[in-house]
C-alpha cells in the first residue's frame, strides 16, 4: 500500500519546524520512537536501570528477531551494537589476517573502512586492491570477477556511499563472491530502512547497520548480521563477561552465537527505540518506502536540473534518495549555512569521507540532500526555489 503521507508526517514533530533533508546523516524520528526512547529513560529516573531494563525483559528479547526480520537473518545471527562503524569493526577486525592476503573494494568506499584497511596492511602486510567502475559509475562488476585470486580474502564494499545516491550493484557483487569462496562484507548503514535489504538475496556474509539514518532510529544504536556458519571463524578483536565466559583462572570460551560481537554494557533506551523503528519501518513496508523515497529524489534532481549553475553528482544506474550537488560561485559550506537560517536541513560531504572517488572527480565538497518519505514535493519545490535565489 502507498504510504500514507499525512499519517506520518503527524508521527513526525520536525515537520512541523524544519525542512529535513539531512536523512543520510541522522532522520527524524516517529513518536512512537520517541515515546519509547523517553519512556524508559523515564522509567530509569523512577525505579533504577538495573530494574527498568529488567522490566523491559520481554521487548530486548525481541530485538535480535526484529532486526533479523528486517534484512532476512536469523536471530542468533544478530549482534546489537552502538553504531554501524562499530558492528563493521567487529566483523573486520574479527578475520584472521596473513601476510599476502588481499582486500578488494569500491572506488567510493567509506572512510572508516578504508582507514581499517590501511591499518590491517600495516599490521599484517595485507593488499588492498579498488576495483574500478564502470561506465555508469558502480563498481564494475567484471572487473571485480577478474581481480579475484587465489590471495582474495574478503570483498568489502559499501552499498550506498555516504558522497550521492549511488546504489551498488551488491546482488552482482554477491554473485561473484559465491562464485569464487570468498567472503563478502558489506556496509548497509545507508541502505537499511530506505531499501529493501535481503542478505540471502545479496549473498553477503557480514552487514553492518545503523539506526539513526533511514530507520529513523536514536543515535548510538546498530547492529551486525553474521551467517551463522561464518561466526565461529572470526574472533572478535575485544571481548567482556558478555561475549565470552571466564571458565578458570586460565581459560575462557567465547559465546558461540553473534553475541560474541556484543558487549554487556548498552543504550538500553536506545536498544528498544531501535525496536519500535524497526517495526513502524515494517509497518509501513520497505517497498513501498524505497518506492516514495526514490520518486522524491527523482522529483528533487529534476528540480535541480533544472536550474542554471547547479550541477548534480549522483553516479550510477540506480539511484537513491541522497542527492548530491554543486553550485557555480557557492562554496557548499556557504550553502548549508545559507538554508539552515531558513530551517532548511542538509549536510555536505568532504572528500575525506570518499578520497578515492571525489578525488577521482576533482570534487573538495558536496551539498548532500537526502530525501525521506516524510517528506513532500511542496518542500522540494521550496528547496528549489530557495537555490535558485542563491545566483
Amino acid at each position: 500500500m502507498p504510504i500514507n503521507v499525512d499519517r506520518v508526517r503527524a508521527d513526525t514533530s520536525g515537520c512541523q519546524s524544519v525542512l529535513h533533508f539531512n536523512n543520510a546523516g541522522a532522520a527524524l524520528p516517529p513518536a512512537p520512537v520517541l515515546d519509547t526512547v523517553i519512556g524508559h529513560l523515564r522509567r530509569e529516573a523512577e525505579i533504577g536501570g538495573y530494574e527498568a531494563a529488567d522490566e523491559a525483559g520481554k521487548e530486548l528479547a525481541q530485538l535480535h528477531a526484529k532486526a533479523a526480520r528486517l534484512i532476512g537473518g536469523a536471530a542468533d545471527e544478530i549482534a546489537l551494537v552502538e553504531n554501524a562503524t562499530r558492528a563493521w569493526d567487529m566483523a573486520f577486525y574479527g578475520m584472521k589476517w596473513r601476510a599476502g592476503d588481499r582486500i578488494l573494494t569500491a572506488q567510493a568506499e567509506y572512510a572508516s573502512n578504508y582507514i581499517a584497511f590501511l591499518q590491517v596492511a600495516r599490521r599484517h602486510g595485507v593488499e588492498i586492491v579498488i576495483v574500478p567502475d564502470n561506465d555508469s559509475g558502480q563498481m564494475s562488476i567484471d572487473a571485480l570477477d577478474a581481480m579475484i585470486d587465489r590471495k582474495t580474502r574478503l570483498i568489502a564494499v559499501t552499498h550506498i556511499p555516504t558522497n550521492g545516491g549511488l546504489v551498488n550493484p551488491v546482488h552482482k557483487v554477491g554473485e561473484v563472491a559465491r562464485a569464487h569462496s570468498v567472503t563478502f562484507l558489506l556496509d548497509a548503514c545507508q541502505s537499511v530502512g530506505q531499501i529493501p535489504v535481503d542478505v540471502a538475496r545479496i549473498g553477503c556474509d557480514m552487514l553492518s547497520a545503523t539506526g539513526r539514518k533511514y530507520l529513523r532510529g536514536p543515535r548510538g544504536t546498530g547492529f551486525l548480521w553474521v551467517r551463522r556458519d561464518l561466526t565461529a571463524s572470526l574472533e572478535p578483536p575485544f571481548l567482556d563477561l558478555h561475549a565470552a565466559k571466564w571458565t578458570g583462572p586460565d581459560s575462557y570460551a567465547i559465546e558461540a552465537g553473534a553475541k560474541r560481537f556484543e558487549n554487556w554494557e548498552s543504550y538500553v533506551a536506545g536498544r528498544l527505540g531501535l525496536g519500535a523503528a524497526i517495526d513502524y519501518a515494517l509497518d509501513l513496508g520497505m517497498e513501498a518506502i524505497r518506492e516514495r523515497i526514490y520518486g522524491l529524489a527523482a522529483r528533487l534532481r529534476g528540480g535541480l536540473r533544472a536550474l542554471r549553475g547547479v550541477r548534480l553528482h549522483d553516479k550510477g544506474i540506480e539511484q537513491c534518495g541522497i542527492v548530491s550537488f554543486t553550485f557555480k560561485g557557492r562554496e557548499p559550506d556557504e550553502i548549508t549555512r545559507t538554508l539552515a537560517a531558513k530551517r532548511i536541513n542538509v549536510s555536505t560531504s568532504s572528500s575525506q569521507s570518499t578520497l578515492l572517488d571525489m578525488t577521482a572527480r576533482q570534487l573538495d565538497f558536496v551539498v548532500r540532500a537526502s530525501v525521506h518519505y516524510y517528506n513532500t514535493d511542496d518542500e522540494i519545490d521550496r528547496f528549489c526555489a530557495e537555490i535558485d535565489k542563491l545566483r
